[in-house]
C-alpha cells in the first residue's frame, strides 16, 4: 500500500513513457522545444513493466494511466500496453494523447488492452488549434478522436484548456460539439507547468469563467461529492442529464486532500504531485540490481513525504523546475 501521513492512498498510476512530444503547445513548451532526456536516461520498455508491475502487485495500484510528453511516440507502447493488461491482478488502463497518432494506433491499443483514451483538443477552429499548438494537424486530432471511438476505446474523454484571447469563448461550442459526438468533456484549468515559466494566476480562464459561460447555453446540475470520489474532475448534468461535463480546477478549487495518484517520470523518478519540488530514484535502485522488496520499500518510503497539498492558489508557490513534459500530465 503506497499511504501517506495525511492518510491519502495512492491507488493510481500515471506512467510518463518519453518527455518528448511532436506539438508545441504555448503552455507547456517553447517553440523551439527542450533539451530532451538522452535515451540511457530512459526506462527500457523492460524496466517500465517491472515498475508497474511491482505496483500492482505489491503497493495497490489498481489504475496506470499512460502520459507523456506524447506517449504514442513511444515505440514499444503496444507491447507495453500488452503486458501490463496481463498482470494479476489486472489494471485499468488508460492513455493520454494528444491525438495526432491515434488514427494509425488506436485498433491495435484496444487489442493489446488499453481500456480508455483521454485526447487534448482545445479548439474547434484550425486555426486556433495552429497557434496554440504551433503545428497545422487539427485534423489529425479529430481522426484520431474518431478512430479511438471506433475502436471502442471508451468512454473517449476529451481534456480541453481554455486561454484568455485565443479559444476561452468556445466553452459553449466545444461542449454542443462533444455531446454530437459522444465525447466527454473536461476543461482543465491552465496550470503552471510551461518550461517558460509564464503563468500567470491573474491571466487564467477559471473553473468560474468555464461555468458562467456553458451556463449561457446549457443548465447544469452538480453531480456531488459522493459521485465524484477522489477523481479530480468536479461533473455537472448537462441539461438534466444523462450527459456530463467535467472541470478541473487544480488552481482555484484545489482537491489535494482526496488525492490517490502517485507518477512514475520517463527517467524513473518517483513524484508524489505534479507541483513537487523532489524526487526518489527507482531507475538508480533498477540497474544496480536492486530486488523488488527494495523498490517498493523506496517507493512507499517517497509517498509518505507526501506533501498535503500543491498550493496554487498561494503567493508562496514555488514553479516546479521541470515542464510537464517531461513528468507527464
Amino acid at each position: 500500500m503506497l499511504i501517506d501521513t495525511y492518510g491519502r492512498v495512492a491507488t493510481d498510476l500515471r506512467v510518463s513513457l518519453t518527455d518528448r512530444c511532436n506539438l508545441r503547445c504555448t503552455y507547456c513548451m517553447p517553440e523551439e522545444g527542450l533539451q530532451w532526456l538522452a535515451k540511457p536516461d530512459l526506462l527500457t520498455d523492460d524496466e517500465i513493466v517491472r515498475l508497474i508491475g511491482i505496483a500492482v502487485t505489491s503497493l495497490g495500484i489498481e489504475e496506470v494511466r499512460f502520459t507523456g510528453g506524447e506517449p504514442l511516440l513511444r515505440p514499444g507502447l503496444v507491447g507495453i500496453v500488452e503486458r501490463v493488461t496481463a498482470l494479476e491482478p489486472r489494471p485499468v488502463t488508460s492513455l493520454t494523447t494528444n491525438g495526432i497518432g491515434l488514427k494509425r494506433t488506436a485498433a491495435a491499443l484496444k487489442e493489446a488492452g488499453l481500456d480508455r483514451v483521454n485526447v487534448s483538443l482545445d479548439t474547434l477552429r484550425p486555426d486556433v488549434f495552429k497557434t496554440l499548438t504551433r503545428r497545422d494537424r487539427h485534423g489529425d486530432v479529430l481522426d484520431g478522436l474518431r478512430a479511438a471511438q471506433d475502436a471502442g476505446l471508451t468512454p473517449v474523454k476529451v481534456n480541453t484548456v481554455l486561454m484568455p484571447g485565443l479559444n476561452a469563448d468556445e466553452a459553449p461550442d466545444l461542449l454542443a460539439w462533444s455531446m454530437e459526438h459522444g465525447y466527454e468533456l473536461r476543461f482543465i484549468e491552465q496550470m503552471p507547468l510551461d518550461a517558460q515559466h509564464g503563468w500567470k494566476r491573474e491571466g487564467m480562464v477559471t473553473a468560474g469563467d468555464i461555468l458562467t459561460a456553458l451556463r449561457t447555453r446549457f443548465d447544469l446540475i452538480p453531480e456531488g461529492a459522493e459521485e465524484r470520489g477522489s477523481a479530480p474532475a468536479e461533473r455537472w448534468l448537462v441539461n438534466g442529464g444523462p450527459y456530463r461535463v467535467g472541470v478541473i480546477a487544480s488552481v482555484t478549487r484545489p482537491f489535494c486532500a482526496a488525492c490517490d495518484r502517485t507518477r512514475l517520470t520517463a527517467d524513473g523518478q518517483v513524484r508524489t504531485c505534479l507541483f513537487a519540488t523532489e524526487e526518489t530514484d527507482l531507475r538508480g535502485a533498477l540497474r544496480s540490481g536492486a530486488p523488488d522488496e527494495e523498490i517498493a520499500r523506496l517507493w512507499r518510503q517517497a509517498m509518505w513525504g507526501k506533501k498535503a497539498g500543491a498550493g496554487l492558489d498561494d503567493p508562496s508557490f514555488v514553479q516546479p523546475d521541470r515542464p510537464m513534459s517531461a513528468i507527464g500530465g
